[in-house]
């Protein structure tokens, strides 16, 4: 494992122990060169996910890249990094259950905008305006009122 800090690849393991999504374990790692400390997470490689885009393309699926999304949404917003990867690996988890290993980028953005509503409403509102592809104020003032009717029911 290369060092994050000086880029040697003489690390060894401190600790390891099952991470707290019971997925991946978490290794600490020392780096014998310079002396700095580091976490690595270590997943079994699943099934490879491909997903449909809107235009009918198909690409791997990218913890990364929805990672990325989500935190555009979540900046300046109340919810932790662990909170974000905890929901990237629940929507991973129940993409991995299914028989099929296409997804539609749809159904994707459903299972994170669903967990974002009840995380935080803003970030849930920030995400789904790029998801839905708003384009008008309209479109946030009807999303706004069907927040609003949801949370008062």
């Amino acid at each position: 494992m290369k060092c994050p800090y000086c880029g040697k690849k003489n690390t060894s393991v401190i600790d390891s122990r099952d991470a707290e999504d019971q997925t991946s374990i978490r290794r600490r790692r020392s780096c014998v060169e310079c002396g700095k400390r580091f976490t690595t997470y270590e997943r079994v490689e699943g099934i490879e996910l491909k997903v449909i885009k809107k235009d009918g393309t198909r690409e791997d699926f990218s913890r990364e890249k929805l990672k990325r999304g989500i935190a555009k949404a979540t900046w300046k917003r109340p919810i932790s990094m662990h909170e974000v990867d905890v929901l990237i690996d629940d929507v991973e988890r129940r993409l991995r259950q299914r028989e099929a290993t296409e997804v539609k980028s749809w159904e994707i953005g459903n299972l994170v905008i669903n967990r974002l509503k009840k995380l935080d409403p803003l970030s849930y509102l920030l995400f789904a305006s790029v998801y839905r592809d708003f384009e008008s104020l309209e479109d946030f003032v009807e999303e706004i009122n069907k927040l609003k009717n949801d949370i008062s029911t």
